[in-house]
């Protein structure tokens, strides 16, 4: 039998893994400035020239996160990332649910699968030791 521990820890890596996943392909399909990630950073309202400063951004935030000894620095700087999409979103007008905070929930997967994979990060960010 699986102990809640380690359950607790499997369910993090994978509620990580598929905030990484999303991110790492949304990261390479700007660098390689395929038409989907121009067109929709674009859209956003931002210089085509843009795209790939960009994409290199989300990757470096995503190596971070995927590092344990740099996740919460990571997790912390691609939260800020997420807001900034947020923002783009508002800015532009686009749905609430469906776009603008969408780049909400894939930081609630990041926060929510680090911290059942270290679970004392949520009681040094409530103030406790």
């Amino acid at each position: 039998m699986e102990s809640a521990s380690s359950a607790r820890v499997r369910a993090g890596r994978a509620l990580s893994g598929l905030a990484v996943l999303f991110l790492t392909f949304d990261a390479m399909v700007k660098v390689l400035k395929l038409a989907p990630g121009v067109k929709a950073t674009v859209e956003l309202g931002y210089p085509e020239g843009t795209v790939v400063p960009i994409g290199l951004l989300l990757l470096a935030g995503v190596a971070l996160y995927v590092v344990p000894g740099t996740s919460v620095l990571g997790v912390i700087y691609l939260t800020a990332y997420l807001g900034g999409a947020v923002a783009s979103h508002v800015r532009v007008g686009n749905p609430l649910l469906t776009h603008t905070l969408f780049p909400t929930y894939v930081a609630a997967l990041l926060w929510g699968g680090l911290i059942l994979r270290n679970p004392r990060l949520l009681g040094v960010l409530l103030g406790g030791h």
